[in-house]
């Protein structure tokens, strides 16, 4: 007679945790810098060396939509849900090349992001199945 098969959970699974807060966090980060770029120009100022893809108000909301994306992304990892773990890495990956595109703006704080979202990345992948078998 078969056994079912089942996973057992390891230590990883609070990298999983570490994915969700840093989705949170990453989703308010963005919140804000989308409300900064919306309502004062000026504070994301364009260097010489670098293109604007949109405009600043316009960039904001990019940011804000993100944002936004990240926070439920964030908050549905908890639940242990596949689509969760599905739709946290697409909305990183969109984070990714959103930073990726203000590296010219923001050198230092976009290689920051784009290498936690790495993280993120690489935690959902290889150990979001054990977040599901946690009860918390």
């Amino acid at each position: 007679m078969s056994t079912p098969e089942t996973t057992r959970t390891t230590g990883w699974v609070g990298w999983i945790w570490f994915a969700g807060l840093m989705l949170v966090m990453l989703g308010a980060f963005n919140i804000i810098q989308g409300f900064a770029a919306i309502f004062t120009d000026d504070v994301f100022l364009p260097t010489q060396g670098g293109g604007v893809i949109l405009d600043v108000t316009g960039w904001g909301w990019t940011h804000l939509i993100i944002g936004l994306l990240a926070l439920l992304a964030g908050f549905g990892l908890f639940s242990g849900a596949t689509w969760a773990r599905v739709f946290a890495v697409i909305v990183v990956m969109l984070n990714a090349i959103a930073q990726l595109a203000s590296l010219n703006f923001h050198p230092v704080w976009s290689v920051i992001v784009i290498t936690l979202d790495v993280l993120v990345i690489w935690a959902l992948i290889v150990h979001g199945s054990e977040l599901r078998e946690t009860q918390f």
